[in-house]
């Protein structure tokens, strides 16, 4: 059996009931294979994938808060601290009834990578809770989140751990979770980013995962003699990923036409109206069934279905595991050129194969969605010098990133002899930067 084999089988072993987990290290270490047979007896003498697949810390804590009813409440809290060789842990904080130690695990062992694809000086991590921000008033919220962070800031700091923003953790629940830290701490430092404008955070933070997809797509597309110009976009979530994905495509040129909420699903075939989307979804907080009133030609349907809809490119950029292998099938059917992952792994395993086998560009997360960590980084140096940047600034350098991650990763999948397989591509260029500085620091 070789090493990546011995490796997955012992994961799946060890760590029982956490699929999501599973999945991410097979999808990881089955595209490591040519860097890791060039390398299996160094590799396997120092353990290096057992390490890198093993987090160096985890985490979980009640959460104990009480409700507007005055009744006691306890979640659970989790912080996976995964890799440190190249930096702090850096990864955000997910509020969502799904979560649990797997899927933590998972979102945390996928940032090793794609932080280092980044370029930038930050390691891996990841956390959360199965606390439900939905439907809680803010005071609830505030109490859950001065909870959390009471437990939680015992493990962090602005060298050792910077959590960030992620699924139902916005700007309002960073403010609520900064300020206990502070208060906790006495101390004024970037241990979190997403913070608001008035308290060290960064300007295109907002946008930054949404345009970032957009940068690399547009690289891409460039370095292929394409452009996103004339293209029709179909689009899942209606979040802060999807919302400036959106954003950036029509400033780019292409025409939009879905966008999704965990109810349903709206067809706008003139192009989603961005105004209106930012209202229902950022302002008023509603469901995506209001869009209709806004625009009386669009469709709404429950459930699934954006990827039912002819189109040039396909960008998921809701939540794991949303686009399945009969998802694929009709995009490829329908003549997709390019899937574009906006979300962490929403493109199921037997999917992803099949779009790769089908000659259509698929850029992985890792890749695609690096743009929000790399920006939070960008924040963590502003708090560091204690300066505060230009939008433009920001953005620039955001897009400069975007354009050098493509080019990493083009250039790993060239190098390895699976030219256009940018998965292989990510994994491996991500890998090999956290290989060298592990080994470098010796057995730790």
């Amino acid at each position: 059996m070789s090493y990546v084999d011995e490796v997955i089988e012992r994961v799946i072993k060890e760590n029982p009931n956490e699929p999501e987990f599973h999945q991410a290290v097979r999808e990881v270490l089955d595209s490591l294979r040519p860097i890791v047979d060039k390398n299996e007896e160094a590799y396997r003498r120092d353990a290096l994938l057992e390490r890198i697949v093993n987090p160096e810390r985890q985490i979980k804590f009640r959460v104990p808060w009480v409700d507007d009813k005055g009744q006691v409440q306890v979640n659970t809290g989790y912080r996976v601290q995964y890799n440190s060789a190249i930096g702090p842990y850096k990864g955000g904080i997910r509020l969502h009834p799904s979560v649990n130690l797997g899927i933590i695990k998972f979102l945390g062992f996928e940032q090793i990578f794609k932080n280092s694809l980044t370029g930038l000086p930050i390691g891996g991590g990841k956390g959360g809770s199965d606390f439900d921000p939905k439907g809680k008033s803010d005071r609830e919220i505030m109490a859950f989140c001065q909870s959390f962070m009471t437990e939680l800031c015992k493990y962090i700091g602005a060298d050792t751990d910077v959590p960030a923003g992620d699924i139902g953790t916005g700007a309002r629940e960073i403010g609520y979770m900064y300020g206990q830290y502070k208060r906790i701490k006495g101390v004024f430092e970037g241990v979190l980013t997403g913070k608001g404008l008035t308290y060290g955070g960064s300007l295109a933070r907002t946008q930054a995962t949404g345009y970032g997809l957009l940068y690399i797509v547009d690289e891409m597309l460039k370095c292929h003699n394409d452009t996103l110009v004339g293209k029709t976009i179909v689009v899942s979530g209606a979040g802060n990923v999807a919302i400036y994905a959106i954003e950036k495509a029509q400033q780019l040129g292409g025409k939009v036409v879905t966008a999704s909420d965990s109810t349903g699903w709206v067809y706008d075939p003139d192009g989603i109206d961005l105004a209106a989307l930012k209202e229902i979804k950022e302002v008023k907080r509603q469901r995506l069934t209001e869009y209709k009133n806004y625009r009386p030609n669009s469709e709404y349907h429950d459930g699934k279905g954006v990827w039912s809809i002819k189109c040039d490119i396909a960008l998921p950029c809701a939540t794991q595991n949303e686009l399945n292998l009969e998802d694929a099938k009709m995009l490829v059917n329908n003549g997709v050129s390019v899937i574009a992952e906006g979300a962490n792994m929403p493109t199921t395993a037997d999917a992803t194969e099949f779009i790769l086998n089908s000659g259509v560009y698929f850029l992985p997360g890792k890749a695609a969605n690096s743009g929000g960590v790399a920006t939070s980084a960008l924040e963590m140096s502003q708090n560091s010098e204690r300066l505060h940047w230009s939008f433009e600034e920001v953005d620039s350098k955001l897009k400069g990133i975007m354009v050098n991650v493509y080019h990493n990763i083009d250039d790993a999948a060239k190098k390895y002899g699976y030219e256009g397989n940018y998965v292989i591509g990510a994994n491996i260029a991500g890998f090999e930067k956290v290989a060298i500085a592990m080994t470098a620091q010796g057995i730790v």
